[in-house]
Formats: C-alpha cells, structure tokens, sequence
C-alpha cells in the first residue's frame, strides 16, 4: 500500500491538537495498535510544538508543514518549520536540554520522539529552519 499527504497550517499552539488528529486519521489506514497510534500522536505532537515553539519563536502567523506518507507498513512523517532553526543539534537532542528555560519545558522533546518512533532524523540550518524527520513500521500495517 501506499499514500501520501500534506497539510499546512498556522503556527497556533492549538493547532497542534490539529495536527496530531490528522495525523492518527493518516495512520488508521494502517491498521495500528492503540499503542502504535499512542505513539505517532505523541511523536507529532512533540514535533510540532517545537516548531511552533522553538523554530517560530510562538510567532502565529508562520506556517508548519507535516507531510505524512506510507509504504509498505511504514509510516513517515516530516514536520518543518521555517524559523530559527537550530543552532547545535547534537546538543539540542540531548535530554532535559531547553533552549527556553523560562518556559519551563522539559527539554524531553526530541528524546520522547526517539522512544516512539523507530527512526528520527533532524535537519536543520540555523536562521532558515528545521525538519523533524520519523518513521514507524506497523506491526499489522497494511
């Protein structure tokens, strides 16, 4: 089987809800587990509220872009912003680190990503923008 998509959408904080809804719709083709459908929603939405956090500085007029495929009984799903980018990714991946202390994130955004999905891939160049990059193969996939 295979499919694709995309969407883009306002860098809004509730759109993240958005996004994490379109993205369990996408993935139901695939016949996952309530765990596995757990897991893409959490990934996507740690992913997109990086963007919207960190890439667009909660700027709201700034567009995210999640494109979603599947192949074969593997999901892909990119999402990218347009903002900031990131400055030192091996440091940005590493776990309880927060380029935004003052918002009292966690800094678990990237490492929660990783523990959900099979592969995670970062792109990203500062002052033009990221790319969050993941994959999961479906138990019972289509």
């Amino acid at each position: 089987m295979y499919n694709e998509m995309e969407i883009r959408f306002l860098s809004l904080s509730g759109n993240e809800g958005f996004a994490r809804a379109v993205a369990s719709a996408f993935a139901s083709q695939t016949n996952p587990s309530i765990e596995e459908l757990s897991d893409i929603r959490t990934a996507v939405s740690e992913a997109v509220t990086n963007a919207i956090i960190h890439g667009y500085e909660q700027r709201t007029n700034e567009t995210v872009l999640m494109r979603m495929t599947i192949r074969d009984g593997i999901l892909s799903i990119e999402v990218h912003d347009d903002g900031c980018g990131i400055e030192d990714i091996d440091l940005a991946r590493k776990p309880f680190y927060t380029s935004k202390p003052e918002l009292e994130r966690s800094g678990m955004g990237f490492s929660v990503m990783e523990a959900f999905m099979d592969r995670l891939s970062v792109q990203s160049e500062y002052g033009k923008g990221t790319t969050v990059m993941m994959q999961k193969r479906i138990a019972h996939g289509i």
